[in-house]
């Protein structure tokens, strides 16, 4: 098979019949062999229904459906469980992604040899409320993945390698990261292709502002999980060393100054009276937390069973 294409969805009846119409149209016009899997997560509204009158029209349509709302990254991953297709296209199901993208996204990955390519909505059609904050988002998301040649790591529309999305795990609302998913899983040959963007034509936005917030959480926490995922005494024992250094400091100097005091035949100097006293007991008890941390979390990644879990590339 061709072309697996993952479409999550909530809340979205009235654009599937026209997205899919306008999938089958691209697939036939280029004589694709395709599948498509629809995602339910957890809709209240019609769109299930709209989906298995979709699929008993075309056998090609497949369907997964959540008991509830879970989120887009366990939506995608679920649909990356079941694709078979030797490239895996995703998209949104709102009908601001192109199905007329897919031929050159296929043939990127087909010819051109890359793991992944993301879409890069170029010229939006986003209030400037949504806008500005993607900006800065994809900016931080540039600088801390190192991925430099990626405008817009969140749109929906991507191409991957089958290979890659059986690699990699998608949960909680690391769907903004798949890219960094990716490069850290070994699939470091990562493209971008300008896409259109499509005005919203029914319904409204899922999303609102509190996703930058998780946003910026979430890549830190994927941050630490590259870095020191599985070292995390590399970290940790250093901040902690680092806070106990400078507390020890801090007590020297509380104890030179009574010193001091002592020698010139003064007691007005009051080690709790002194700044220094409360800086050194507190640095060297954040700094005894800190390398416990990293040395509990030492021992969790120890017994692991995920601790010697490598993509091997090759092997002779």
């Amino acid at each position: 098979m061709n072309i697996s294409i993952v479409i999550p969805l909530f809340n979205e009846e009235e654009s599937l019949p026209e997205l899919t119409r306008w999938i089958q149209r691209v697939m036939t016009d280029n004589g694709f062999s395709y599948e498509i899997i629809f995602v339910n997560d957890g809709s209240t509204d019609r769109s299930q229904d709209v989906v298995h009158t979709l699929a008993a029209a075309d056998p090609n349509i497949h369907s997964i459906s959540f008991a509830r709302n879970y989120g887009k990254s366990p939506a995608l991953n679920e649909g990356f469980r079941k694709a078979q297709g030797d490239v895996v296209i995703t998209m949104d199901a709102d009908l601001q992604d192109s199905p007329d993208e897919i031929p050159e996204l296929y043939r990127m990955i087909t010819s051109e040899g890359y793991d992944l390519v993301s879409g890069w909505k170029k010229k939006r059609y986003d209030p400037l409320s949504k806008t500005i904050p993607t900006k800065l988002f994809n900016a931080t998301a540039r600088r801390v993945s190192g991925i430099k040649n990626l405008h817009d790591f969140n749109c929906g529309l991507k191409a991957y390698r089958r290979d890659v999305v059986k690699h990699i795990e998608v949960y909680g609302d690391m769907h903004r990261y798949i890219p960094y998913l990716a490069k850290n899983a070994g699939y470091k040959k990562i493209g971008e292709k300008v896409v259109q963007h499509q005005a919203r034509k029914y319904g409204h936005t899922k999303f609102g502002l509190d996703r930058f917030v998780n946003g910026y959480l979430d890549l830190a926490t994927l941050w630490f999980q590259s870095g020191f995922g599985v070292k995390p005494m590399h970290l940790f024992g250093l901040l902690g060393t680092l806070m106990f250094v400078v507390g020890f400091l801090a007590v020297m100097a509380v104890l030179i100054l009574k010193m001091v005091s002592i020698c010139n035949d003064s007691y007005s100097f009051f080690v709790t009276n002194s700044v220094y006293f409360y800086l050194s007991l507190a640095c060297m008890v954040m700094g005894l937390q800190f390398f416990l941390t990293g040395f509990i979390g030492e021992l969790i990644t120890r017994n692991s069973p995920e601790r010697n879990n490598y993509l091997i590339a090759e092997e002779f």
